[in-house]
């Protein structure tokens, strides 16, 4: 599934962002994409805009994008930007239960294995598209993602888009992916605790219990420091938080002494997420220094998780394969890749736990375990 398009566009002088209709009439008809197949349209004034796969004269005085492909899964809610560029975006699904936001993409980290490698550009102006898509998502959303690039950098701004979340979507869950470097700032931890969002967790990553380690995975100096330390923060303002571990050669070496050091340290996370690595962006970059086969690190992937369950800690384990897994940890695997970007290999067919099974990032097809097969039933 693609999450993004081109289109042919007339009128359209500022990115326009709204929710999708596929039939006449619809309300609210300003904040309406209307997504159609009949070129010729009719009744489709006051409109945001008219899409369609279709080559269109258009209706005087109605944005239109044109001649736009693969994007025939939208429905009614979903909620998408059009830029004069004829750059189409899906932000929002609402089948789906992967929605994100994506806060920015800045980062003052670096990590060796980003999958979103950040960019050094002001896209600040980022924030109104965030605020309005906020106000387009359906209320009953289950969850809800933010996401970057590092999200805390846009400061108090951050902040506000907690807060009018906590506002526009009272029962949506809201799950932050940061590296919590800015949460060393115990005043920064206090003021995202105060606005007692409902269902708030924070993903932060801690990748060694050394810090010259960790910081070197993540390309930051002091990143260890202030990582730890804003845990800490958020730990005594009442938000809560998940450690991730993403799991490769480098951060494998001591992976149970980390679950040590987390079982000691954090004892109050919600949740330990071990995660398998996603074969794109900065990892083909730094592949020779991170690649092991999970098949490889099964030994310490079960001693962590020993540690952290005897220490009464929730944990699972994300973006692996069962067949891949020794048994005894496949209750603690999740299908935790976006359903967007979520495959198997022809190697899987016949299997009989794919259903339960994590399956591969798209990008993840061409490098992958040697012990990838499908489990017979008998």
């Amino acid at each position: 599934m693609r999450l993004h398009s081109l289109a042919r566009t007339t009128g359209i002088e500022r990115t326009l962002v709204g929710r999708i209709a596929r039939d006449l009439p619809a309300a609210n008809r300003s904040d309406t994409w209307l997504y159609t197949h009949d070129p010729d349209v009719e009744d489709a004034r006051d409109y945001l805009g008219i899409i369609t796969p279709k080559s269109a004269v258009g209706v005087d005085g109605v944005p239109l994008a044109q001649g736009v492909q693969h994007l025939d899964y939208l429905a009614d809610g979903d909620v998408i930007a059009v830029d004069p560029s004829g750059f189409v975006r899906t932000l929002y699904r609402r089948s789906s239960p992967h929605n994100f936001i994506l806060m920015t993409e800045q980062c003052n980290s670096y990590c060796l294995m980003c999958s979103q490698p950040p960019k050094a550009i002001d896209d600040s102006n980022r924030i109104a598209e965030h605020f309005r898509l906020v106000d387009l998502i359906d209320p009953q959303t289950e969850e809800l993602g933010i996401t970057g690039g590092e999200p805390t950098l846009f400061q108090r701004n951050f902040l506000r888009l907690v807060d009018h979340c906590e506002t526009r979507l009272p029962r949506t869950s809201l799950h932050v992916l940061t590296n919590g470097r800015m949460f060393f700032y115990r005043r920064y931890a206090a003021e995202l605790g105060s606005i007692a969002h409902h269902d708030l967790v924070l993903g932060i990553p801690l990748y060694s219990d050394v810090d010259s380690e960790h910081d070197y995975i993540v390309q930051a100096r002091g990143a260890f420091e202030e990582t730890v330390l804003g845990l800490q923060n958020l730990d005594r303002s009442g938000v809560a938080v998940e450690i991730r571990v993403v799991l490769h050669r480098l951060s494998i070496q001591r992976l149970p002494q980390l679950a040590t050091f987390i079982a000691r340290n954090f004892p109050w996370s919600c949740h330990v997420a071990l995660m398998g690595l996603e074969m794109f962006g900065l990892v083909h970059k730094n592949l020779a220094e991170l690649w092991i086969d999970p098949a490889d690190y099964q030994d310490a992937l079960s001693a962590a998780v020993e540690v952290l369950a005897g220490a009464g800690m929730h944990v699972s384990i994300y973006n692996h394969q069962l067949c891949v897994l020794e048994p005894r940890l496949w209750p603690l695997a999740r299908k935790s890749i976006s359903d967007w970007k979520n495959v198997y290999l022809k190697e899987c067919d016949g299997c009989s736990v794919i259903a339960q099974c994590g399956g591969f990032f798209q990008s993840g097809t061409k490098i992958h375990s040697a012990h990838i097969r499908a489990i017979r039933a008998d």
